[in-house]
């Protein structure tokens, strides 16, 4: 053994470490220092949170009533606006949906018609009434065609806490964010009509669990539905949005099955999507009266849209299940209208 190698060794090492200490040390210091000429060293790391819509149930004490009761109007619509309403005056919706069977997790899920940031939208054109419309207007659309009911007067206290919900759901929201909540999902279109036989399929494997082999949805006492009805008399009617084949195909491509989709990480392929929207929308539900007004300019209407007149000579079948790539074609030669709907 060599106790004199063995001890400069020691002393080298503990020399290594304290000069690394006092290094580390000084450069702590120069970072600190203000308007020093030293560069900057390992500057402190910040992580920034990504942005989230808000959660009315976290912040239900400090959020303002008329909010809140925007929100119970929204999640609960069967008891306070349809057909469970104590006061018969307040049954505005014609079914026992509420908003939020469609416009999932309180109207903040991205892909599913999201209400956040919808009221910076608004005043907008709108085609099926061929004029300029608000955010009140919008909400008394759905009243008449997804609620199957009638419109909300536009001073109530109803349409006022609904809105003012909207609104704050968006208060906050970042410029880059707008998009992203707006709408629906994409999809690619099959070129071909729908296969109702594949649509069954589907139907059956991902969403009979939740709204059973008859389509007629499981119900909850306070909302309404657990799950919504997909047709028969309780479901939206035959105007809503949702009866057009590509619409609903790209909701269900972003939301469904529930829990299981998101507009980021879909389930169902494009098809899938496509033929089970076809599949839904085969089956009765209600007739909405005087649907033949809608889109006073017959061109802007969408080209899934099944109910006529039309200004072409595509069949009811061919608008209602595709195939959607002619009649696009259509207008766009004759027309010059890029039609994605």
């Amino acid at each position: 053994m060599d106790p004199i190698g063995n001890l400069a060794r020691k002393l080298g090492w503990l020399f290594i470490v304290f000069f690394g200490l006092v290094l580390t040390l000084f450069f702590g210091i120069v970072h600190y220092l203000p308007n020093s000429d030293f560069p900057v060293v390992n500057p402190p790391i910040v992580i920034q949170a990504s942005w989230a819509p808000r959660d009315i149930l976290k912040d239900w004490e400090s959020v303002d009533p008329l909010v809140k009761k925007g929100y119970e109007i929204l999640s609960q619509s069967s008891s306070k606006i349809g057909p469970n309403a104590p006061n018969s005056a307040d049954r505005y919706a014609g079914n026992n949906l509420s908003c939020t069977n469609c416009h999932l997790k309180g109207g903040t899920q991205a892909g599913s018609g999201s209400w956040v940031g919808v009221a910076s939208r608004f005043p907008q054109f709108g085609g099926r009434s061929n004029k300029i419309g608000t955010l009140e207007d919008r909400i008394n659309g759905c009243m008449e065609r997804s609620m199957n009911g009638r419109k909300i007067p536009v001073s109530s206290e109803a349409m006022m806490a609904m809105v003012a919900y909207m609104e704050w759901l968006g208060e906050d929201l970042p410029a880059d964010k707008s998009n992203y909540y707006k709408g629906y999902a994409s999809i690619r279109l099959p070129e071909r009509a729908v296969n109702l036989e594949a649509g069954k399929v589907v139907y059956n494997r991902d969403c009979a669990l939740c709204h059973g082999q008859d389509g007629l949805g499981i119900s909850a006492p306070e909302s309404g539905y657990l799950y919504p009805p997909l047709w028969g008399p309780d479901s939206f009617n035959d105007g809503a949005g949702m009866h057009r084949v590509i619409t609903a195909a790209e909701f269900i491509r972003g939301n469904m099955p529930f829990g299981m989709a998101t507009r980021d990480n879909p389930k169902l392929t494009d098809e899938e999507a496509y033929d089970v929207a076809g599949y839904i929308n085969s089956f009765d539900r209600p007739h909405k009266n005087g649907t033949e007004n809608d889109y006073p300019d017959l061109t802007l209407k969408p080209v899934s849209t099944s109910y006529g007149p039309w200004v072409d000579d595509f069949s009811a079948s061919e608008h209602k299940f595709g195939p959607f790539q002619p009649i696009m074609a259509f207008y766009k030669s004759k027309y010059n209208l890029d039609k994605v709907k």
